[in-house]
Parts: structure tokens; sequence; C-alpha cells
């Protein structure tokens, strides 16, 4: 199968000492094989940040 599952994790949760929130997405493992980053919602931080696949 070329898809896979990945977790996204915020990135800018824990420099403020706040839990970080998590997503689950999928990659398509053939076209993308660098980590995916994307803007996601924090509701911790009430706001939209960065989020970084996590290995």
């Amino acid at each position: 199968m070329a898809r896979e599952h990945i977790i996204l994790e915020c990135t800018e949760a824990r420099k403020e000492g706040k839990s970080p929130s998590r997503y689950m997405s999928t990659k398509n493992k053939k076209l993308q094989q660098g980590r995916i980053e994307k803007k996601k919602y924090n509701s911790s931080l009430r706001r939209h940040t960065l989020h970084r696949e996590k290995k």
C-alpha cells in the first residue's frame, strides 16, 4: 500500500509549556518522502499553529 498513517504534533505548544495537540493523517509514501508540515488548530493555544509529522 502506498499510503501510511502519520501523527502530526504541534511545534509551538511545548515552548509555551502547554500540552501539544495531535492529529492523525495519511500521506502517500511515493510522492512525499520528507516529513509533512501543516497548519492546524491547537485548542490549548486557541490559534492555528504549525504541526509536523512525528516519527
